[in-house]
């Protein structure tokens, strides 16, 4: 039996092909000359004299640099860590058949949503000591306000996924004699991971850019540190250098983040790319 292959959209002819080789080339144009004039103002205004970029040659500098960046690794950590329960606890919650705790989880998830990440920080910080709350650390309040707001993303996130799968398949476990718990852990949870965790990486790159704010709460990440070597005067007020040096720390976490997203996803599908023998003997099968 012959199988017919559906497209998701219309394969281009040569005219729509030449109509988007010539879109993305401008565009790369448009791009690189905004990068170009950009590098050039840098230039001209003396970002790139030896003077502004000595201060990074020492190895005192360079070590208190490494010791930052692990330090905003560790509150990345617990914090993503902390919002991925609290996100389990909420959709738990949310999808629960006692009505109040679905309310009140709903509500909660909202409320943790609708209130800015920073303000979050702020009133855990300079709020709770006055509540009588010693125990208060910049590390504490750049934490929590991660796993409040972003618990309350993934709570939203995993919630998706699960409505994303088809009734069917939760029919199906009833029908075995599963119970709602076993279903969900058993049937659906396994699925919608894999659907969810390409989003659920993004969030996480989101977390990670987000310590930044801890900066306003005296906790020492890339970009307090940033601030602090862009305000020396004896080396003429470093700060774009500051910016560039820390802004490049940022992307390669995250770029490292996004790979081992890649690494995970493939795991949980069950390996590699297929090679191309297999691709070949799939096609033969398709028009047998």
């Amino acid at each position: 039996m012959a199988y017919a292959t559906q497209e998701l959209f219309d394969v281009l002819g040569p005219k729509g092909r030449r109509k988007s080789n010539i879109a993305g080339f401008i565009t790369i144009t448009v791009v690189v000359a905004i990068l170009g004039f950009i590098v050039f103002q840098l230039y001209r205004s003396g970002q790139f004299d030896a003077k502004k970029w000595q201060l990074f040659s020492f190895p005192l500098v360079q070590e208190e640099i490494l010791r930052t960046t692990i330090s905003t690794l560790s509150v990345f950590a617990v914090g993503a860590a902390l919002s991925l329960v609290l996100g389990v606890v909420l959709l738990l919650g949310r999808i629960s058949s006692v009505k109040w705790i679905s309310v009140l989880s709903a509500w909660l998830t909202e409320a943790f949503r609708a209130v800015p990440l920073l303000v979050l920080m702020m009133l855990l910080y300079y709020g709770l000591p006055v509540l009588g709350a010693t125990f208060v650390t910049p590390f504490f309040a750049v934490a929590v306000g991660l796993m409040i707001y972003n618990g309350a993303v993934f709570a939203e996130i995993f919630r998706a996924g699960l409505n994303s799968l088809p009734k069917g398949q939760s029919e199906a476990g009833y029908a075995v004699g599963l119970r709602r718990s076993q279903v969900l852990r058993v049937i659906l949870a396994p699925q919608a991971i894999r659907n969810m965790l390409p989003t659920i990486i993004s969030q996480l790159v989101v977390a990670l850019k987000d310590t930044a704010l801890g900066f306003m709460v005296t906790y020492p990440e890339l970009l307090y540190l940033a601030k602090f070597y862009g305000t020396q005067m004896q080396y003429g007020s470093p700060i774009i250098p500051s910016a560039i040096v820390m802004g490049s720390i940022y992307v390669l976490l995250c770029l490292l983040l996004s790979w081992i997203a890649v690494r995970v996803e493939r795991w949980s599908s069950g390996g590699t790319k297929p090679s191309a023998k297999a691709k070949k003997k799939v096609a033969v099968l398709q028009y047998d």
